[in-house]
């Protein structure tokens, strides 16, 4: 793979002279096996004993898209010795694990959020998309599939339905049937710079990833006729380089996606919205029942969506609880730690001399 180097990338090699013979990037993981690939050659991998001690969480373990400082160990196999600071993390809440986080890629310049016209089209969902690319420093486009489904017009309306709710994204509408709109998507890609697909299963991703690459790579698999919901189809994440050089990643269906601690994220999700906040009377105005709140004058006349100010309130609330029981899990790891001292000092208090 020619590796052309991210600025941030390049400027920590070149701070702790590390040689470009040297790193590879993580193209696919299983548990934790990893296969990288360098300047020369796909190698499978493994991490050093130092950074599995040394990880606080499932997020400080190499993931797919991560640049990593490697040892070769033969012609197949290699150690991953090192992973370097990521720019940017697409990460949500570990499902059912409060507090944590699940890493799905890193140093991602774009995300392609592609929901489909017709059956997977959620405003919603797409905010949730959208506060998760923010949180991780990742440029979102949005990437209406399958308009060969529905009228123009309807698509048309649909595209005017997301620019009144939410300011400022771009927006492309594509059919992998006919493949009108893939130009645009083509467009959008630079070399050397990473783009990941963000979506639930069925949308079309895989096939678009496939229609870049001008190979089958990917299996896809068409709706379920019977519930109009997309069948899994992707299972892992993988990374592959384009015969342009940019690179892109294909992740799994995703409908859960929690939101982590970023509040920044959500006033760049719901800018309008956040907009208004400076109007209330109140600094410390909670949008639900103040008189003087900005926010609830808009819902009143009108200028503000029911559902966008119920999906801030959802998110908002989702955002803050992760905040409190990162806080809580945070305190209980250092009061187990003082414990742990503590009883190690007396074990060796009392041992006999």
């Amino acid at each position: 793979m020619k590796q052309q180097l991210p600025e941030t990338i390049e400027n920590y090699i070149n701070q702790n002279g590390l040689p470009i013979t040297e790193l590879a990037r993580v193209i696919t993981v299983h548990k934790e096996r990893y296969i990288i690939q360098s300047e020369t050659s796909v190698l499978k991998a493994e991490i050093t004993g130092n950074i599995r001690f040394a990880a606080q969480s499932a997020a400080d373990f190499p993931t797919v898209g991560d640049w990593v400082r490697f040892m070769p160990m033969d012609n197949e196999n290699a150690i991953i010795l090192e992973v370097l600071p990521r720019f940017s993390k697409l990460e949500r809440q570990a499902i059912g694990k409060y507090g944590d986080v699940q890493l799905i890629a890193a140093n991602v310049d774009v995300a392609f959020i592609v929901q489909a016209v017709g059956h997977d089209y959620n405003p919603n969902r797409l905010e949730r998309y959208l506060s998760v690319c923010y949180a991780g420093k990742i440029q979102p486009v949005l990437v209406l599939s399958k308009t060969d489904l529905v009228e123009e017009r309807e698509c048309k309306k649909l595209i005017d339905d997301v620019k009144k709710r939410i300011k400022n994204i771009k927006t492309i509408a594509l059919s992998n049937e006919t493949k009108q709109g893939l130009d645009l998507l083509k467009n959008e890609l630079e070399a050397g710079k990473t783009y990941c697909f963000l979506g639930s299963s069925g949308v079309g991703k895989s096939t678009i990833i496939n229609h870049l690459l001008n190979r089958e790579a990917l299996e896809t698999r068409s709706i379920s006729e019977s519930t109009s919901k997309g069948r899994h189809t992707t299972s892992h994440r993988e990374l592959f380089v384009l015969e342009t050089e940019s690179i892109v990643i294909d992740t799994p269906g995703m409908r859960e996606l929690g939101v982590t601690d970023s509040a920044d994220a959500l006033e760049m999700t719901f800018d309008a919205i956040s907009d208004l906040t400076s109007d209330c009377k109140f600094s410390d105005c909670s949008h639900t029942n103040e008189s003087g709140c900005a926010m609830l004058s808009a819902l009143e006349s009108g200028e503000l969506s029911e559902d966008a100010y119920e999906n801030y309130q959802k998110l908002k609330r989702e955002q803050e609880h992760f905040s409190s029981t990162v806080y809580e899990k945070r305190q209980r790891d250092k009061e187990f730690g003082k414990m742990i001292k503590s009883v190690l000092k007396e074990k060796k208090r009392s041992k006999p001399r």
